[in-house]
C-alpha cells in the first residue's frame, strides 16, 4: 500500500499522494471490495493516525513520523478504546502523570483493547488523561523507546470477524514518553473524535465495496446454480428482488458518500453527516449482505464462496467507530437538540 501511494493519500505534504477527499474515499471501496480487514489496517493507519498527527501534531512529529508512515515502513496504531470503555470514551482510565523525577517525561498507565495493528505497530497514538487536570490529551508513544515491561501489545486471537486484520491490546505500565511526544494543540475528545470522523467518512464508501463484491459473487452464483428443471437461480422473482435491492442500496450509498465527500472538501461537512453516512451504509451493508448470503444456501458457510466472510466482516464496521445506535443518537441530538447520551 505504501508503494503504491495509498496511506494517507488525501494528507497534503510529507511524501503523501495529496489526492482529494472523495478519490482517497474512492480507494477504501476499492481495498474493501477485496477484505473489510485490509481497509481497517489502512484507515487506521492513514485517518486515525496519520490524519492525527498532520491535524494535531507538532512540525517536528510531522516530519519524523509521517514521511516513513506513508511509504509503509512505520506502522500506527489508535489506542481510544478501553476495557471497560467503548462507545464512552470519556470515562476513560488510562492516565499520564508527570514523571516524579524526570522533567519533561509522562508515565502512561492503563489499557486499551481492539486496537488494529496494536501488535506489530511502531507507534502508537494513546489518547489518556492527565492526573493532574482530568484533560484528554494524545501521546505518541514510540516502541523503539519504551523500556522493558512498560509496553505490552499482545495480539486478540480467534476472531470470527477481520481476519485478515491484526487486532490485539495495548498495556502500558507507567510508560515513560517525552514530553515532546504530546499533542501540543488539542485537548479533550475533540482530537480523537476528529481523527474518527475522517476514519467514518471512508468507511462509508469503503463498506459499499464490500457489497459490490458480495452482489458480484451472488449474480455470478445466481446464474451458474441450476435448480427445478435446470433452470437457473437467477429466473426466479425472489432471487432477482435480493439482487435488485442489494444494487439499488449501493447506488444510493455511493452517491450519498460522495457528496459528503465534495462537502467535506469545501469545508462545509458536519459531523453529524458523516454519522448519517457511516450508520446507513454500514446497516445496509450488512443487511444486504445477509439477504444476499441466502441465495448460496448451504454453500454460503464455505470459504470457497467468499460471501460469508463479508457477512462477519461488515458486522464488525457496523459496531466499530461507533456502533450504529450511537450514530442514531447523535443524529437524534442534531435533530432535537436534546442530549440522550446521559
Amino acid at each position: 500500500m505504501g508503494e503504491l501511494g495509498l496511506l494517507g493519500a488525501n494528507l497534503q505534504g510529507y511524501g503523501c499522494a495529496g489526492v482529494s477527499d472523495v478519490a482517497g474515499a474512492l480507494i477504501t471501496r476499492a481495498v474493501e471490495r477485496v477484505d473489510s480487514g485490509y481497509r481497517s489496517g489502512m484507515s487506521v493507519q492513514s485517518s486515525l493516525v496519520m490524519g492525527g498527527i498532520h491535524e494535531f501534531g507538532s512540525e517536528e512529529q510531522k516530519e519524523r513520523y509521517l514521511p516513513d508512515m506513508a511509504k509503509g515502513k512505520l506502522l500506527g496504531a489508535f489506542g481510544l478504546t478501553e476495557p471497560n470503555h467503548g462507545s464512552d470514551p470519556g470515562s476513560m482510565e488510562t492516565t499520564a502523570r508527570e514523571h516524579p523525577t524526570k522533567k519533561g517525561c509522562y508515565l502512561l498507565k492503563g489499557s486499551k483493547t481492539w486496537i488494529t495493528n496494536s501488535p506489530i505497530a511502531d507507534v502508537l497514538l494513546v489518547w489518556a488523561k492527565l492526573q493532574e487536570t482530568g484533560k484528554i490529551r494524545g501521546f505518541l508513544v514510540d516502541r523503539k523507546d519504551c523500556p522493558a515491561g512498560t509496553l505490552e501489545t499482545p495480539k486478540i486471537s480467534n476472531k470470527t470477524g477481520l481476519r485478515a486484520s491484526i487486532t490485539g491490546m495495548i498495556h502500558l505500565e507507567d510508560c515513560p514518553v517525552p514530553k515532546e511526544n504530546m499533542f501540543p494543540g488539542v485537548e479533550g475528545l475533540k482530537g480523537p473524535f476528529a481523527c474518527l470522523n475522517s476514519a467514518r467518512y471512508g468507511i462509508s464508501l469503503g463498506v459499499m465495496g464490500a457489497l459490490e463484491d458480495c452482489l458480484a459473487r451472488a449474480r455470478t452464483y445466481a446464474l451458474e446454480r441450476k435448480q427445478f428443471k435446470g433452470n437457473s437461480l437467477a429466473k426466479y422473482q425472489l432471487i432477482q428482488k435480493k439482487l435488485a435491492d442489494a444494487a439499488t442500496d449501493i447506488s444510493y450509498g455511493v452517491l450519498a458518500s460522495i457528496q459528503v465527500g465534495r462537502l467535506k472538501e469545501q469545508g462545509k461537512a458536519t459531523p453529524e453527516m458523516i454519522s448519517m453516512v457511516k450508520r446507513q451504509n454500514c446497516d445496509r451493508a450488512l443487511w444486504n449482505a445477509r439477504v444476499l448470503q441466502e441465495i448460496f444456501g448451504g454453500n454460503a458457510v464455505s470459504d470457497e464462496y467468499g460471501i460469508g466472510r463479508h457477512v462477519a466482516n461488515l458486522y464488525v464496521t457496523q459496531t466499530y467507530e461507533g456502533q450504529s445506535d450511537i450514530h442514531s443518537l447523535i443524529l437524534g441530538r442534531a435533530i432535537t437538540g436534546v442530549q440522550a447520551f446521559v
